[in-house]
């Protein structure tokens, strides 16, 4: 007997589902899995996991920061760079900051909850922070002393020209004293909560300053990278460091350098990105060999 013609269609289309079903729902991965467990391929594909002392401490792939309950940076260790997803290093909200090079002006409202630091700001309190926790100069170009943007808010009699009339340091809010006294003959005021002085018709004035124009901090340890798990820091950024460790572990700075570069990777195929320093390697590496005192 002969089916339908509808009939026969709907079978053979279930056919087809439960065909393709099988072989790119089970088949497919199953064979994936497979060949992720290939010697030399295992290790990859079950996430880089690094343990110590029989314990599961991180993955070789996604990068942690080495700070104590309040978020202080522990001097023992070697720090990563500043992570942008969720607080720091979560695999569930890998991002970036999304801010640009023309985010220089922060959000100062009322309410500080709602107040937000520009990347400028962030990258002045970063370099502060780093200089000051490695004893050297943390200073950088269009920086306030007190690590935040050094940016003016200038209004002119006619807009974008004529003689200054007011002139506001737009990162820091008062009662904070601003960090130049005056611009072109008139007086720096502090930012008031609330305001919006781009609004309001200031224009954006970036200030310099005298810091170095190569800043003794490296760029990674004060931007975060676009996925916020990066893993690696720069070499530069580990020998900025090892001063530092060498001295909280009572260990020869020369064997600190040497453990360093024994986790330095290379470019990718010789020539693809920079090197990179492993940072949880490095540290449990450092545990092993020299303990904390």
């Amino acid at each position: 007997m002969r089916l339908p013609t509808w009939i026969a269609q709907h079978l053979a289309a279930l056919r087809a589902v439960l065909v393709f079903t099988v072989l790119l729902g089970l088949v497919y991965p199953l064979a994936l899995v497979a060949v992720g467990q290939l010697p030399g391929l295992n290790h990859k594909t079950d996430g880089s996991l690094i343990s110590s002392g029989g314990t599961t401490v991180g993955s070789g792939l996604i990068g942690q920061s080495f700070t104590d309950a309040d978020g202080n940076p522990v001097a023992r260790y070697f720090q990563s760079r500043p992570s942008a997803a969720g607080d720091g290093y979560d695999p569930t909200s890998t991002s970036a900051s999304n801010l640009g090079p023309e985010s220089v002006v922060d959000t100062i409202a009322t309410d500080p909850e709602e107040s937000s630091e520009s990347l400028l700001t962030q990258v002045c309190g970063r370099s502060k922070s780093v200089g000051e926790l490695n004893g050297v100069d943390g200073r950088r170009p269009y920086c306030t002393d007190d690590g935040v943007g050094a940016v003016l808010a200038v209004f002119r009699a006619n807009g974008l020209t004529g003689p200054v009339t007011r002139v506001v340091s737009v990162n820091q809010a008062a009662p904070a004293t601003p960090f130049v006294s005056s611009y072109e003959g008139v007086s720096v005021e502090p930012a008031q909560p609330g305001e919006d002085y781009v609004a309001a018709g200031g224009v954006v004035t970036p200030i310099r300053g005298d810091a170095p124009a190569d800043p003794a901090v490296p760029a990674d340890a004060v931007t975060a990278s676009a996925s916020g798990l990066d893993p690696q820091i720069s070499p530069a950024y580990a020998e900025l460091q090892v001063n530092r460790v060498a001295r909280e572990r009572g260990a020869d700075p020369a064997a600190v350098r040497k453990l360093v570069k024994e986790h330095t990777s290379g470019r990718g195929l010789g020539f693809m990105g920079e090197p990179g320093v492993n940072v949880l390697e490095l540290n449990l590496a450092l545990d092993k060999q020299f303990a904390a005192r």
